[in-house]
């Protein structure tokens, strides 16, 4: 296992996309000026060396356990799930090209034409080439959040930090829209995220980015040139690592 990593002058970054991201203020569906603000962000984050691998989410479309929740097959379901995250992979690489950034959507499950299949080695030759990488359709399996699917594109290609794009400003001791008291960390350990279940992600997600020493930072999707401060080494948001 490699040492310690933080995420000032990173040169490989994966960053994590709700499907709710990308609503912006619709209730539903894709919004255009959140796909332009994405396309900002990594255009920023590219002309700074960094080369980008992107997961994104689709509960904008549909969520699996929500679908299995009301008496759907949760395998069904995830799969449904699966093809919500690919149409926002198309969107989020379709809107990344027409601003002039090279972007290749690589899936989990086969989609014809629509796609290229997904494999390590073809992710990282795109990547040492420039191109933005989208990674689409999760893992692949039922089961499994997109947030795990994260935490292990991640790992594979060998990111120096998981850059997860959510609603809020980072990591609360308690929720912040419940609760104005909330205190937001500025750094945070793995084992104090799973000891106090403060949400960063899932067990599953959580626990692999552990035990491969792989950082995570929380941060808001909505603060402008949020990206470029990251790999700037400006404090933005929280970061999640082994020492907190």
């Amino acid at each position: 296992m490699s040492g310690p990593r933080d995420d000032a002058g990173v040169r490989r970054i994966l960053l994590k996309l709700s499907g709710e991201a990308l609503m912006g203020d619709q209730g539903f569906g894709i919004s255009q000026d959140m796909l332009d603000h994405v396309s900002t962000e990594i255009a920023e984050a590219a002309s700074l060396g960094a080369q980008v691998g992107v997961v994104v989410g689709g509960g904008n479309f549909f969520r699996g356990v929500a679908g299995a929740a009301q008496n759907m097959d949760r395998v069904s379901a995830d799969q449904i799930g699966m093809l919500a995250t690919a149409m926002n992979a198309l969107a989020v690489a379709e809107n990344l090209a027409r601003n002039g950034i090279d972007a290749a959507v690589l899936s989990s499950i086969r989609l014809g034409t629509f796609t290229e299949p997904f494999s390590r080695r073809l992710a990282n030759r795109y990547l040492e080439a420039g191109k933005v990488v989208v990674f689409a359709a999760g893992t692949g399996n039922p089961f499994f959040t997109t947030d795990t699917a994260a935490s292990l594109r991640a790992v594979e290609i060998g990111a120096d930090v998981l850059l997860k794009a959510t609603q809020v400003d980072g990591v609360y001791d308690s929720d912040p829209k419940t609760n104005p008291e909330a205190v937001r960390f500025e750094n945070v350990s793995f084992d104090e995220v799973l000891r106090r279940q403060l949400g960063v992600m899932d067990l599953t997600a959580i626990t692999l980015c552990r035990e491969n020493n792989m950082p995570v930072r929380v941060f808001a999707l909505r603060s402008s040139g949020a990206l470029g401060k990251i790999l700037r080494g400006e404090q933005e948001g929280t970061l999640v690592s082994a020492a907190g």
